[in-house]
């Protein structure tokens, strides 16, 4: 700890009750014109009171140290209705060398709803951060969340693989693999990262746009790379890939992907991610990794969420490419204009963007991803796997052989 936590030093968190944080009291048996009862869930309550703690330590922590519960004992004693405003302190009452104990309460507008106690332990995080990774990488079946992102807020870094041009609150970012279709390699992936870590320091960046280099948006992943990468290399890529892809939902700046060309596989993912794509009518979009032999190792429940499953079905089973009317018709892009008239309609939309608060347009992007639910925010770990082993088969051999030949994949057809 950065200095001595002192007896009755205090940590408050509030916020309003909203869907999420309620559960349905008499929702079963009941009669015609009756109605359930909303309160504010007890886990809820609990969750607010820890939190609260955990802000009444943050100040105190060394860089590297977090808080983590131990236990909690609380009593529910009162109900509140959904857009009730709850706020829960808590009150330091013991210190024993790491361990930390509470007094918790949470109240409502009108009245005490909880009381109870709660100890919290200071860790440092590399020391079950790694062992944690391995637990839920290894199930093969848990959730990958998006990159943890440490704001960068020093100079932006030099880039090799994108073009990076600042005019006041516009970042315009462009893919520059031209010759290659401007497909993603680990290079490219290393610099993305780094990317959206100066994007997370730098709140002054209102708007992004994404574009490609030369005649396609982006072709997907390097696939004259993939053949090149070990399994645990390529697994690793995929998952580095997934999380920076499910980030863009989680910064301040409205993304608006300018697909100027071909968007396929990772590269449809690219666009899809952002918040908003205008995409040029020659532009096609696809996902052929099937005719690749292996999956889509992520963006499946950005896609799934955004076109709906049938479509998504399609899309992922075939391989076949649509054109950007048809991405159009199934809510993939915006807006769709003469390749000619692209840029022009990209800052439009750039400057209208920026003609709004800048912090409400902030909040607007981040409550509506919140509306939406986990899945969207989420990718299974199964979707790397899946990847993985396919990528270990004959059939993906030869695809990748066909690919680099030029010629129809021969498979195997079982």
């Amino acid at each position: 700890m950065r200095e001595a936590l002192a007896i009755g030093d205090r940590g408050e968190l509030a916020l309003t009750v909203g869907a999420q944080h309620t559960i349905h009291l008499g929702a079963e048996g009941l009669g015609a014109g009756q109605a359930s009862v909303v309160v504010f869930s007890t886990p809820n309550m609990i969750n607010l009171m820890e939190h609260a703690a955990r802000e009444a330590l943050r100040p105190v922590l060394e860089p590297g140290e977090e808080s983590v519960g131990m236990t909690v004992h609380v009593e529910h004693v009162a109900a509140t209705p959904i857009g009730g405003g709850v706020r829960a302190v808590a009150t330091v009452t013991q210190v024993k060398g790491k361990a930390v104990d509470f007094d918790v309460e949470a109240f409502d507008d009108h009245e005490r709803i909880g009381r109870g106690t709660h100890r919290r332990a200071i860790i440092r995080v590399e020391s079950f951060r790694d062992r944690l990774a391995q637990k839920v990488e290894q199930s093969g079946s848990g959730v990958i969340v998006p990159m943890m992102l440490n704001p960068d807020r020093g100079e932006l870094p030099a880039m090799h693989r994108l073009e990076v041009g600042v005019d006041g609150p516009v970042a315009r970012v462009t893919l520059n693999r031209p010759d290659q279709l401007n497909v993603v390699d680990a290079r490219m992936t290393d610099e993305l990262e780094r990317l959206l870590a100066w994007l997370a320091g730098h709140r002054e960046i209102r708007v992004v746009t994404l574009t490609g280099a030369g005649r396609a948006f982006c072709a997907g992943d390097d696939v004259k790379e993939v053949a090149t990468l070990a399994a645990d290399a390529a697994r690793s890529l995929s998952l580095r890939q997934a999380r920076m892809y499910l980030a863009l939902e989680q910064l301040p700046q409205v993304f608006i992907a300018a697909v100027n060309g071909p968007a396929l596989g990772g590269g449809c993912v690219a666009a899809y991610s952002c918040d908003m794509r205008i995409a040029a009518g020659t532009a096609t979009f696809g996902m052929p990794e099937i005719l690749l032999g292996w999956p889509p190792g992520y963006g499946l429940a950005q896609l799934a969420h955004l076109v709906g499953k049938a479509r998504a079905l399609e899309l992922c089973t075939t391989g076949r490419p649509i054109t950007a009317e048809q991405a159009l018709g199934m809510g993939m892009v915006n807006r769709v204009v003469p390749l000619n008239r692209l840029a022009p309609a990209v800052d439009e939309l750039v400057q209208q963007l920026l003609r709004t608060p800048a912090e409400a347009l902030r909040q607007t992007k981040r409550l509506i991803h919140a509306d939406l639910g986990d899945q969207p925010r989420i990718a299974h770990l199964a979707d790397t796997q899946a990847y993985v082993d396919c990528l270990a088969s004959e059939d993906a051999r030869e695809g990748i052989a066909a690919f680099l030949e030029k010629r129809p994949a021969r498979f195997r057809g079982t």
